[in-house]
């Protein structure tokens, strides 16, 4: 696009960012590129947190819990009005996929980098998103036709269907509500354990039931659709590496995955998308068996966190897209215009300790060096010195790397996770070390099984890291001291969080 023809686009709109941390970061890159100013919304507990002073402007919403901050549609739009912007991205999460919040924008004139709240609501029930998938000819996994009366109906759908059989929450998502079930005798306390699950997270307590796929890999396909009757899609993203059903790693293209099934894959997804009247940017997921025959899972109708292997991938801007999309401009990219080039890996880094079952870890991030070079992308919302909220999702940052083929991505990303330098709060880049040396993900052949498979996770640390450890504690002591290196020109510090046992 001409800088003429990006600033008319751009002209008179105002960008408020309904988020918070790497994403609203991401977010305001992205408008500043196309010469958008920005507005940041922020609670208490983010009053000093990068995306506040990278935004133009930036307004209260609220304490730090989110329900009384980021979650409060009519705060936010207050913000909107008191700055005068015009157009709301609400990145993932918080208030992203709320139908009464798109509603609320349209009538008060703003407007949203998203779907219409009409096809929010027809795939974010998961009951009705199946019925509607099923209507537009798009495979589904075998299941009740809605939300199931109680343990004696999914006992006898279980009957008939064979074990093993899943339990989920009709109004979930992010792994709440769920419950795989093995053995008859268990599916009745699942499915009321599904049922408590579902009531205390989304408030709608409505479990239905599936038929499980054994041993399935969990493929997702991007998709982009305007308001011009161009409906693409942008190829897929292999998710399968998953703890308790939350992503941990994920990567572009699917491994070991034919041409004939990958294409097959898009173009249900913008069948999917299609049915729908689907606007902007959303992800159509699968599960997909050993034969590669695959069942539609659900649609997220938001950006996906790990969008930047797709964007790395294929060079598509995914969020500059959604903007165009949502001021009325057609997508400035189309199908055969996209090719995947090279291969893509993303590692979410977390505070949060491996060693303590996964335990959150907020505190003050003393020590934050993540590596840049050829390959690498850090999408982050911290700096050396930021506090990681108790409040919110431990998120540090996304490590994304690029290159030529699976293996040498593998290699870079281990590199990349030994020269990240993280200090004063647990995390779990050892975690993601051991992962990606696991034999399973090196062969690229696995399903959402793997993590679980791999046995516990155990941070052991022999006699020479302790006492590089102590070394290191007492030099970051020392009040003005410089970071000596080792022969190699390592420092100690970056040595011992490579190792894993900085912690504070």
């Amino acid at each position: 696009m001409s800088a003429q023809s990006s600033s008319l686009l751009t002209a008179g709109h105002k960008v408020l960012i309904a988020n918070r941390g790497e994403i609203a970061c991401r977010v305001i890159r992205a408008c500043r590129e196309m010469g958008l100013p920005t507005v940041a919304v922020y609670s208490d507990a983010d009053a000093r947190s990068a995306h506040v002073w990278m935004a133009d402007e930036a307004v209260r919403v609220g304490p730090p819990p989110s329900a009384e901050s980021y979650l409060l549609g009519d705060r936010i739009l207050a913000a909107a009005a008191k700055t005068g912007a015009t157009l709301i991205h609400p990145g993932y999460g918080f208030l992203s996929e709320n139908a009464g919040f798109r509603e609320a924008c349209d009538e008060a004139g703003i407007l949203f980098a998203g779907p219409k709240a009409y096809a929010m609501r027809q795939m974010g029930i998961k009951t009705l998103a199946r019925d509607t998938m099923r209507a537009a000819g798009v495979p589904v996994v075998p299941g009740s036709d809605g939300p199931i009366a109680g343990p004696a109906e999914a006992e006898a759908f279980a009957r008939d269907f064979g074990l093993p059989v899943m339990l989920k929450a009709a109004a979930g998502g992010g792994g709440k509500g769920m419950r795989l079930v093995d053995e008859l005798s268990e599916v009745g306390p699942a499915f009321e354990a599904a049922q408590r699950e579902a009531r205390a997270y989304f408030g709608d307590d409505a479990v239905y039931i599936e038929k499980a796929i054994v041993k399935p890999r969990h493929i997702e396909v991007q998709v982009l659709a305007d308001g011009h009757g161009n409906t693409i899609h942008v190829f897929d993203r292999e998710c399968s590496v998953q703890r308790r059903n939350q992503k941990v790693i994920e990567e572009s293209p699917a491994p070991h995955l034919s041409d004939a099934t990958r294409q097959a894959m898009g173009a249900v997804a913008v069948k999917a998308a299609e049915a729908v009247d689907y606007i902007g940017a959303g992800t159509i997921e699968f599960l997909v068996d050993a034969n590669e025959d695959f069942y539609f899972l659900e649609m997220n109708t938001r950006l996906q966190v790990e969008h930047p292997v797709t964007e790395m991938v294929t060079g598509v801007d995914l969020v500059v897209e959604m903007l165009r999309i949502a001021m009325g401009e057609p997508m400035s990219v189309s199908q055969d215009g996209i090719q995947q080039r090279g291969h893509a890996i993303e590692c979410r880094v977390y505070a949060e300790d491996p060693s303590r079952n996964f335990m959150p870890s907020p505190g003050t991030l003393s020590v934050y060096r993540p590596p840049y070079g050829p390959g690498i992308r850090v999408d982050d919302g911290v700096v050396e010195g930021s506090e990681i909220p108790r409040f919110y999702d431990p998120m540090i940052a996304k490590i994304s790397t690029w290159a030529e083929d699976r293996g040498r991505c593998i290699e870079r990303m281990k590199a990349t996770l030994e020269a990240t330098e993280i200090g004063g709060i647990a995390h779990n880049v050892p975690y993601l070390l051991w992962l990606l040396e696991a034999e399973d993900f090196v062969a690229g052949r696995y399903d959402t099984g793997i993590i679980a498979r791999l046995g516990e996770f155990t941070d052991e640390v022999i006699d020479d890291d302790l006492a590089l450890a102590v070394a290191v504690l007492l030099e970051h002591r020392k009040a003005t001291a410089g970071r000596p290196t080792n022969g190699a020109g390592e420092s100690t510090w970056s040595q011992a969080s490579r190792l894993g046992i900085v912690r504070g």
